[in-house]
C-alpha cells in the first residue's frame, strides 16, 4: 500500500515539475530526490532496526510520512516546499525498509525466505506498476493534491495494519560486536567494517550497486521519453510501469517456479537481460522513428529489461545466507544507502544526458555501458561462490552457513 501511493505521488511531481520547468534535468532530479537520505543518512538511520523493536521503527516510519505526505497535499504549496517535504518523507525510508528486510529473515528461514523474498518482489513490482498507472491517470483527470492525499492514506492504513498484524518482539541485542555500551554511532560503523571484511558481500553489493546505476537511470527521463515518443507526456505512467511489470512477472517464474539451485544459475542471465532489454529499447527509434508503434516496442523491451530484473532474488538471499540476524538491520542500511545513492546517481546523469542528447540515446547508452560495467562484479560473484564451496577455511558470517542442496 505504501509502495503504491509512494510511485503515485513520485510520477505525479515528476511529470508537474516537467510540465511548469520543460527541463528534463529538473524532472530527474525531482525523481532522484527521494534517494538522497538513503545516501546521506541511510547506514545510520538504518541502525534504528537493530537498536529498537522492529516493529516500532514500522509503525512509527508510517506514522510520520503519512503526516509529512499529507500537508504536501495541501493546494497551493510552492514546488520547492513540496520537495522539501519529499525529501523529509524520504528520511523515513531507511529505517523502515532496514526493519522490514531485518523482521522477514528472522521470521521465515532456508527457502522460505526465497519464496518469501520473491513475493515481497512481485507485490512490490506490481504495486509500482499500480502506483506508476494511477499517477499518470489520476494527474490527468485531477489536481497532484488528490494523488497525495491517497498517498498520505496508504501509509495511515499500513501503520494501523501493522500495529494490528505484528507479533511484538524485542530489539535483537543489548550489546555491539565490540562490547560495551551500544550507539547508533558504533552500530553504523559495524556494519560497514562487517561488509567490508567479507569478499563474499562485497561481491553482492558490487554487482547490486553497479546494475542499478545503469538499469533505474532512465527512469528519470521518463518524461522526456514520452515526449520524444509520441508527442506528449501522458505516456510516462506507461514507461515507469513496464518494467516493473517484467520484474513481478520475472519474479513470479524465478523465484516460485525454479528450485535453489537453478536460481543461482540463473543470476548471470537474468543480469545480462536486464541492460540487454535497455539498449534494444534505446535503439527502437532508430529502426522505426517515433510514433504509437515504437512506443509498444520500447514498452515490450523495458518489460524484457524488468523480467531480468530478477536477478535481485537469488543475490538477496545470497546477501542474507552471509548476514547473522542482529547484524541485518545495518547490513541492510549500508547495502541500500549506496544502491540509493547509485539509484539518484543514474537518474541524475540520465537526465543530464537528455540534456544535450536525445532520451532514447540516453537509454541505449545506460545499456550498453552498464553491459560492459556489470562484467567485474559477476566474476567475483562466482569466483566467491566457488570458494564457499570448495574452501573449508572460507569465511561464513556467524551463524551461516555455505549455500547446501536446499539453498540455505
Amino acid at each position: 500500500m505504501s509502495t503504491i501511493g509512494d510511485e503515485l505521488a513520485r510520477v505525479a511531481l515528476t511529470i508537474l515539475v516537467y510540465q511548469r520547468t520543460d527541463s528534463a534535468l529538473l524532472s530527474a532530479v525531482t525523481f532522484a530526490i527521494s534517494f538522497l537520505p538513503w545516501l546521506v543518512g541511510g547506514p545510520v538511520l538504518a541502525a534504528l532496526a537493530d537498536r529498537l523493536p522492529r516493529h516500532r521503527v514500522l509503525i512509527a516510519s508510517d506514522v510520520v510520512r503519512a503526516v509529512l505526505v499529507a500537508g504536501m497535499a495541501v493546494p497551493g504549496t510552492p514546488l520547492p516546499v513540496l520537495l522539501g517535504l519529499l525529501l523529509l518523507v524520504s528520511v523515513c525510508a531507511p529505517p523502515f525498509e532496514a526493519a522490514r528486510s531485518a523482521l522477514m529473515a528472522d521470521v521465515l528461514e532456508g527457502d522460505r525466505y526465497a519464496v518469501a523474498t520473491s513475493l515481497t518482489g512481485i507485490t512490490s513490482q506490481f504495486s509500482q506498476l499500480v502506483g506508476f498507472l494511477l499517477g499518470g491517470a489520476l494527474l490527468a483527470a485531477f489536481s497532484p493534491s488528490v494523488a497525495l492525499l491517497l498517498d498520505a492514506a496508504t501509509f495511515a492504513v499500513s501503520a494501523v495494519w501493522l500495529s494490528r498484524g505484528l507479533q511484538r518482539r524485542p530489539a535483537p541485542a543489548l550489546e555491539d560486536d565490540e562490547g560495551g555500551p551500544r550507539s547508533i554511532w558504533r552500530d553504523t560503523g559495524s556494519g560497514l567494517r562487517f561488509i567490508a571484511g567479507s569478499p563474499r558481500l562485497l561481491s553482492i553489493v558490487g554487482l547490486l550497486w553497479v546494475a542499478a546505476t545503469f538499469v533505474n537511470g532512465p527512469e528519470g527521463i521518463a518524461a522526456p521519453l514520452g515526449d520524444q515518443l509520441v508527442g506528449t507526456t501522458s505516456a510516462t505512467g506507461l514507461l515507469l510501469a513496464a518494467a516493473p511489470a517484467g520484474t513481478a512477472v520475472g519474479g513470479l517464474v524465478v523465484g516460485r517456479l525454479c528450485p535453489p539451485a537453478l536460481r543461482n544459475r540463473l543470476l548471470v542471465p537474468l543480469a545480462v537481460l536486464s541492460l540487454t532489454g535497455l539498449l534494444l529499447a534505446g535503439l527502437v527509434p532508430l529502426w522505426l522513428g517515433t510514433g504509437t508503434a515504437a512506443l509498444v516496442l520500447v514498452l515490450a523491451l523495458f518489460f524484457v529489461a524488468g523480467v531480468g530484473g530478477a536477478f535481485n532474488i537469488p543475490l538477496n538471499v545470497a546477501f542474507v545466507q552471509a548476514v547473522p540476524s542482529a547484524y541485518r538491520g545495518r547490513a541492510f542500511g549500508v547495502a541500500v544507502a549506496g544502491l540509493s545513492g547509485v539509484q539518484g546517481l543514474g537518474v541524475l546523469l540520465a537526465g543530464l544526458g537528455a540534456e544535450a542528447l536525445a532520451p532514447s540515446t540516453v537509454v541505449a547508452l545506460a545499456g550498453g555501458i552498464g553491459l560492459l560495467a556489470v562484467a567485474g562484479p559477476l566474476v567475483a560473484i562466482q569466483r566467491t561462490r566457488r570458494t564457499l564451496h570448495h574452501d573449508p577455511g572460507a569465511h561464513v558470517a556467524p551463524g551461516c552457513v555455505a549455500e547446501g542442496p536446499s539453498g540455505a
